[in-house]
């Protein structure tokens, strides 16, 4: 690593490694609940590293992860009796997907958050296993599984370690097969019905792609979207002749609209556009019914269309928040996946067009909570210095006295937003009596293509005023008391937070970094490589020396000797996204400054905290530290 101290050395204070030990909660009931019940509360989750494919082929069963033993792991429930196994065990899963036979699942395994996966096949009774492609110095990227079902089409590094290569696995075999010497940001996507050809992505950026049509058997590549101006085209689901798909797309758009894109004719045809994102699209297996999702202020609507008659049928009344959905392969059953302010995650089935009414297959773990206890947020919109509208969801204690202290939470991306998903730190400080105002500053998602882009290469430096913008909103919001603040983050969001403490020092009673950016130079350099394509839109060449010196000028290292407030960190020894010594180096920088920061160096995490121990240890930590940090009546717990 290039991010070493003047003698060549990365010292790590042994106090900094977290100590995990058992958690003693409070009894269930209790009027203020312990934080660790907030993270204990879990529920089915899906991981982004695959494609969401709960329901078996026939829709008679259904997968999800679950971290109830401690790690993400596989269970599959029969959706008949209820009868539920674990089917994986050991360090955890990051993402599956059945295979089209219905008789095994493929999931993807990292080394303790490396994010270098390996491809597992394993049973749907659990009881065999095999090795379809090994963990190695590769990145593995999940794509889809030829139509006639017998291979999965992946994008790995290649020996450079930059650019992508499609390959083939054998399911059977495990026989692998290169078939497209690709590049930098090349993805496997959706798979033509009936052939050799599937669509694959190249990353404009962090909110916007290319897409083309490759063939795997000639390595004929056909460009089907390359604009001038930089879109977006998500949520590819063919029709069953292979004839066209249906998609999700901002082209000559502010945002994403429901379209269909016919292979013969190049024409795309828009659906659906309304004045929000559609976030999400599923198509039945007999082209029959189409499912769509609109999410205006953090919180999404299903929509339901019968094609052959063009009539909208009322959806299920679900609990509020996010939506994942998609149809089994073979049936027109559909699966929901619901994450919102009340549920850490449920499962739900639906057959569109039946009389049966949708019903709950999975039901979250509240952990001794009172789910209908939970805070909804509101959304709020202000304008910044220079006019820009921006906008964020507002968290309010129920049983405030007084203005209560906020916490202005910093979301990751930078091409995020903040959702009305469970957010189990955000509700245990309404709890409290702490406000929670989940802010998107300008280059966020969900507001536009054009308010997106404001923060691209050098505009990058406007996020900060948006920063303090929103500290001034609160200031003048009733029951709020906008002179304590606390701001944290994680990845961008944690890079935002190092930034403005350094600028601006006073404004904030305590800050807290996780996995954040504090020189923008060494973390472009070693960035991985799915970042590496989309940073060169995003924020420019960093072996440009023009670039270089921006982002030297804007990285939070160079102020740390100026930040006065006390501030927690953490990070993953195994972090492929922001290494490990890069903040040691930023802690020790700011404890030489005299400022106190408690840091939790975690051995055996990434990017993200995704062993439940580690998970309550920390945030049990975070939240004592902004109740000492506000001082609150009672001490913390």
């Amino acid at each position: 690593m290039a991010t070493t101290f003047a003698n060549g050395e990365t010292t790590v204070d042994p106090a900094d490694i977290p100590k995990v030990g058992p958690v003693v909660l409070d009894l269930a009931g209790a009027a203020k609940p312990h934080v660790a019940r907030f993270f204990l509360a879990e529920g089915a989750q899906f991981s982004p590293s695959a494609p969401f494919s709960p329901l078996s082929p026939d829709g008679t069963q259904i997968a999800y992860e679950s971290t109830i033993t401690g790690q993400p792991q596989m269970w599959v429930k029969n959706v008949a009796d209820g009868s539920s196994t674990q089917l994986t065990y050991g360090l955890g899963i990051d993402g599956f997907s059945w295979a089209p036979d219905g008789r095994s699942l493929i999931y993807l395994a990292d080394q303790s958050g490396d994010e270098k996966m390996g491809y597992y096949a394993i049973s749907q009774d659990g009881t065999k296993e095999r090795e379809l492609r090994p963990k190695s110095a590769s990145y593995l990227y999940f794509g889809d599984f030829s139509s006639d079902g017998t291979s999965l089409a992946y994008a790995a590094t290649g020996k450079d370690g930059v650019t992508n290569e499609l390959h083939l696995v054998n399911l059977g075999t495990g026989a692998d097969r290169l078939f497209f010497s690709g590049r930098q940001g090349l993805y496997a996507s959706s798979w033509r019905p009936g052939g050799t050809e599937l669509l694959a992505v190249e990353a404009r950026g962090e909110d916007a792609n290319n897409l083309s049509l490759i063939d795997s058997e000639t390595g004929k590549e056909t460009m089907l979207f390359q604009p001038e101006i930089a879109s977006r085209y998500q949520n590819l689901k063919w029709t069953a002749d292979g004839k066209g798909f249906y998609l999700t797309t901002d082209q000559d758009r502010e945002f994403t609209a429901l379209a269909h894109y016919d292979v013969l004719t190049r024409k795309l045809k828009m659906i659906e556009t309304p004045d929000h994102d559609v976030a999400g699209l599923a198509l039945s297996s007999d082209d029959q019914w189409l499912v769509w999702s609109v999410e205006k202020g953090g919180v999404q609507q299903l929509q339901v269309r019968n094609i052959a008659s063009g009539k909208d049928i009322a959806a299920p009344v679900l609990p509020a928040g996010i939506y994942q959905f998609a149809f089994s392969a073979k049936a027109s059953v559909l699966a929901i996946h619901v994450v919102g302010p009340a549920t850490p995650g449920e499962v739900w089935i639906w057959t569109p067009g039946s009389e049966v009414p949708a019903k709950q297959v999975v039901a979250p773990s509240p952990a001794g909570l009172d789910l209908s206890q939970m805070i909804q947020p509101e959304s709020v919109t202000f304008p910044a210095r220079d006019g820009v509208s921006l906008n964020g969801l507002l968290y309010r204690p129920k049983l405030a006295q007084g203005s209560s202290p906020v916490f202005l939470g910093l979301h990751g991306g930078p091409s995020a937003h903040s959702q009305a998903g469970w957010t189990p730190l955000t509700q245990y400080l309404c709890s409290r009596g702490i406000a929670v105002l989940n802010f998107n500053y300008r280059g966020s998602t969900g507001s536009g293509k054009s308010f997106a882009r404001l923060n691209d290469r050098r505009l990058r430096v406007n996020e900060i005023g948006d920063v303090v913008d929103a500290v001034q909103w609160l200031n003048g919001q009733p029951g709020l008391d906008g002179k304590r603040v606390a701001v944290g983050g994680g990845s961008y969001g944690g890079y935002l937070t190092n930034a403005v403490l350094g600028l601006h020092p006073d404004l904030f009673v305590a800050g807290v970094s996780m996995v954040g950016v504090s020189d923008w130079v060494t973390n472009l350099e070693d960035a991985s490589p799915d970042l590496k394509a989309s940073d060169r839109v995003e924020y420019g060449d960093i072996n440009d020396p023009s670039d270089r010196v921006f982002f030297a000028s804007i990285s939070p290292i160079n102020n740390a000797a100026k930040i006065r407030t006390p501030l927690l960190v953490e990070t993953g020894a195994n972090d492929p996204r922001i290494r490990a010594p890069e903040t040691d180096l930023f802690v020790a920088a700011i404890r030489k400054n005299g400022t106190p920061v408690r840091y939790f160096r975690f051995p055996d995490e990434g990017h993200a905290i995704t062993n439940l121990a580690n998970k309550v240890h920390f945030y049990s930590a975070f939240a004592a530290f902004l109740e000492e940090r506000f001082g609150l009546a009672e001490p913390p717990r």
